[in-house]
């Protein structure tokens, strides 16, 4: 058809997340597991989107790299090649598919926290097909030295490769190297090939039949092939002579997939200078697999390009009591100017933030206030600050100052529970129904209305007119909703609402102001989040897919309809969009009801519902998911029986996964979240399913228990790996590691090993997760977080504060309270402590990580 069928997959390294068998690229190099500090967590955070933060697993020392990326669409690859585009990033989610098209656009973003093996984000543009295998069109590889070397992030266009099957290699293998001779000189070399993990699948079958060829100064050993295993265990040794060996002879350690008709696939290798073992004679341990040398690809700059953002931060979290002395201070900071001392932190951060890193700040002080539970008093210093600035009622909160940032993603981190609840019906109805919906004169397209007749093609007022009557239909049930709202929106908004409107009503009391109240009210409500959530509900995660053409132009058109009614004016929108007229009685309507709603909302201050301090919590520290999956459980015994898996309605609550046959059943089976030991996938030749996760949990007997799901889709399998490894995040007796594979027939079915009691054969990724909105605070990042700012900007906070105290003793006479001098001196020594201690804490691990043998590694 010359179009294609384009979606994106993200992926980290080899953490894979869907069934292709070429879709990651390993970098070469690896810190082994023996190197990481056993007190040190080290998490990395990928994140495929641009204007939101990510958070870390924390425990004494984290360190939390973090991506922003954000797929936007690639531009047309050649039409020699009829393929959809799809890319693949390595590690977790998957974008919608864009049908019929060689420009897709996707604007989609993750936040995902990735294994510390991270090295390179591989981005797999591919083909989607129905009846047969996805092709992969090309692929955009970006190393983590590169993205280092870019603070502020890269964004832009990059070209698509060809894919070469010897560069798509993953996986490790295990490994002791030892020199062996009389005394102090080494006559032979000795490499034994333990075992291998996660290599990349190359059969139909699922699997590979790997084998190591060793090659040493022209001299090469082969080991014996496993067949169907990308688990395998050699425990095979060669040795090789060292007499005249040259000085820079290499040991070329190869994995190979044996093929019987075919040629062998190359699955990866790793190179070794022997020169440097000198020193340390013999050394064992985990190695990642490199790629081939790459070949000229006669396609480069012809597959097309992609465009994409991504951020990369490293941020080491240091132990909780280090961040007390700011938290602290912060939490006094709000408390004093709520008492009138001035000036003080909060007005120095809002003076001295600028509008590149304003967002990142507002979400980074929401969260940590949120969990200090001074998220009201924190509002109200910078609502009271805003006015304090601002003369002009009708610019009110319109401009993107910390306060409204702060506002904004107070709204989106404490309400999306309520939003879910207002929106989901609507939007549900409008992607079901379909409609076409058009009320600009210009743009209607009588041939997507469709007849009225048999033969009569309706006329462009039979669409407006009909159209105008869907809109109001919609806009009646969403102003309906958002009236019954006012029962169960959550209190902590009705209170930060109540605190706007009064400080509003305060400012400006005169009776020709009378609406700025509830026009400060509405600039966040329906401008700033309601509106949003109705253009892209997929942002809001309210829908799956991104919305199609039709289905889109009507969102636009409710959306817009919103903000004028959020406005509380409808004679500015028909005097710049005339079209819009038909509307207006419903806008006039809506405009009361939305008053109507706003004077509900802000008289709180008698609602003592213990269910909305509940619903608010969600966002404070508690986590759930729910919905129907497929699930079996095994409790030490074999698999499996023919389709084992029957559904069942899961929730995840704080404390327990429960499942049962309906969703309201009495009668229900649950697992403690501290009994879990580990979150893992399954191998899609176990189950014929690339959606397959494996709960491990411990009875109060010490029996293991392992409960497998099957979920309908890799973004939901890896939503639920996510959900389940936050809420096991402290669990203190997880497994390091566990069989990919079942057990069946005797054995595992992925390293082949007979014993069931084997610990396992691949490495746990607790710490491998998705960024959600119902995610549970972290108020050490947080803390790193805010300081790693304030650390960036202590120079101009402290001239500033000068500034204000200069202007404050000219301006009143007096000399300046010592109380205020040593409040904001010591931020800046707490900045100084924090400092060293980082300091401290990398000149630990730098000296924890030393190891001859990283240098062999070439």
């Amino acid at each position: 058809t010359g179009s294609s069928d384009p979606y994106c997959i993200v992926r980290i390294d080899n953490e894979a997340i869907i069934r292709y068998s070429m879709t990651d690229f390993i970098p070469q190099f690896s810190s082994g597991p023996f190197f990481i500090s056993p007190k040190m967590i080290t998490n990395k955070l990928l994140r495929a989107a641009v204007r939101k933060t990510a958070d870390a697993v924390i425990a004494c020392a984290v360190r939390c790299d973090r991506i922003s990326l954000y797929l936007s669409m690639t531009s047309q690859p050649p039409r020699v090649i009829p393929r959809p585009p799809v890319i693949a990033f390595s590690v977790l989610p998957r974008t919608a598919t864009i049908w019929k098209t060689l420009s897709p656009f996707w604007g989609e973003e993750y936040n995902v926290h990735v294994p510390p093996s991270f090295h390179t984000v591989s981005l797999y543009v591919m083909d989607e097909d129905n009846l047969s295998r996805d092709d992969v069109i090309g692929k955009v590889s970006i190393s983590k030295e590169t993205l280092s070397g870019k603070p502020q992030g890269l964004d832009g266009w990059m070209n698509l490769t060809e894919i070469d099957p010897d560069e798509e290699v993953q996986g490790e293998i295990h490994l002791q190297i030892s020199l062996l001779g009389d005394g102090d000189v080494p006559r032979k070399l000795r490499c034994r090939v333990l075992e291998a993990r996660d290599l990349a699948k190359k059969d139909r079958n699922g699997a590979s039949d790997p084998f190591v060829r060793v090659r040493y100064n022209g001299k090469s050993h082969e080991s014996a092939v496993v067949k169907k295993s990308c688990y395998p265990r050699w425990n095979e040794s060669f040795e090789f002579e060292l007499d005249d060996t040259p000085a820079d002879s290499l040991l070329s350690v190869e994995v190979w997939d044996w093929d019987l008709v075919s040629r062998n696939d190359f699955l990866g290798k790793v190179l070794f200078n022997i020169n440097r073992l000198q020193l340390a004679q013999q050394e064992e341990g985990w190695f990642r697999l490199g790629p081939d040398k790459p070949k000229h690809s006669q396609y480069e700059g012809t597959l097309g390009s992609l465009r994409l953002q991504l951020r990369l931060r490293d941020e080491t979290v240091l132990p909780s009591s280090h961040y007390q002395p700011l938290t602290e201070l912060l939490c006094r900071s709000v408390e004093t100017h709520l008492n009138g001392n001035w000036p003080d932190l909060i007005m120095l951060i809002d003076e001295t933030t600028t509008s590149e890193n304003r967002q990142e700040v507002a979400t980074n002080l929401v969260k940590l206030f949120l969990g200090q539970g001074l998220i009201k008093e924190f509002l109200d210093v910078l609502f009271k600050l805003e006015l304090e600035k601002n003369t002009e009622p009708n610019t009110l909160f319109r401009s993107n100052s910390l306060a409204s940032k702060s506002m904004e993603s107070f709204l989106k981190v404490a309400g999306m529970q309520y939003l879910h609840r207002l929106l989901g019906p609507i939007i549900n109805r409008i992607f079901e129904e379909k409609k076409y919906v058009e009320l600009d004169p210009n743009k209607v397209e009588l041939k997507e209305a469709g007849c009225t007749g048999l033969h009569r093609l309706q006329t462009e007022a039979d669409v407006i007119q009909q159209s105008s009557s869907l809109l109001q239909s919609y806009l009646s049930e969403l102003m309906a909703a958002i009236l019954q709202s006012s029962s169960y929106c959550p209190l902590l908004l009705c209170q930060a609402f109540q605190q706007l409107y009064q400080r509003v009503q305060a400012r400006f009391p005169d009776p020709e102001y009378r609406k700025v109240k509830f026009i400060a009210v509405t600039s966040f409500l329906c401008l700033r989040f309601i509106s949003p959530a109705i253009m892209s509900p997929k942002l809001f995660h309210l829908r799956e897919k991104h919305a199609d053409a039709r289905t889109s132009r009507t969102l636009l058109l409710l959306a817009k309809t919103v903000q004028t009614i959020g406005n509380l004016d409808t004679l500015v929108c028909c005097s710049k969009e005339p079209w819009m007229v038909p509307l207006q009685p419903a806008i006039q309507q809506g405009i009361a009801q939305l008053k109507d709603f706003i004077t509900r909302l802000v008289s709180c201050h008698d609602l003592q519902d213990l269910g909305l301090h509940a619903r608010m919590s969600l966002q404070c520290g508690s986590m759930e998911k729910e919905g129907f999956i497929f699930l079996h459980k095994t409790k030490d015994k074999c698999i499996l029986m023919t389709s084992p898996f029957k559904k069942y309605y899961v929730t995840l609550s704080k404390d327990t996964l429960s499942y049962s046959r309906t969703q309201h059943s009495k009668k229900s089976s649950f697992i403690s979240l501290p009994k879990i030991r580990a979150v893992e996938k399954v191998e899609e030749k176990c189950f014929g399913s690339a959606n397959v996760m494996q709960i491990i949990s411990s009875d109060d007997s010490g029996l293991q228990e392992t409960l497998y799901l099957d979920c309908k889709s890799v973004n939901e399998l890896n939503q639920w790996l996510s959900a389940l490894r936050k809420a096991c995040s402290h669990n203190t007796n997880t497994m390091s590691c566990y069989h990919p594979g079942i057990y069946k027939a005797d054995r595992w079915s992925c390293c082949h090993q007979k014993e069931k009691t084997d610990p396992g054969c691949d490495k746990t990724r607790h710490g491998v997760t998705l960024q959600e909105w119902y995610d549970p605070l972290d108020p050490d990042l947080e803390d790193q977080l805010i300081y790693r700012h304030l650390s960036s900007v202590q120079h101009a906070m402290r001239d500033k504060y000068y500034e204000l105290i200069k202007q404050e003793v000219d301006d009143t006479d007096t000399d300046q309270d010592p109380k205020k001098v040593d409040g904001i001196t010591g931020l800046f020594k707490i900045l100084q402590d924090l400092h060293d201690a980082h300091k401290a804490v990398e000149e630990e691990e730098r000296l924890k990580n030393k190891n001859v043998f990283l240098e062999l590694q070439t």
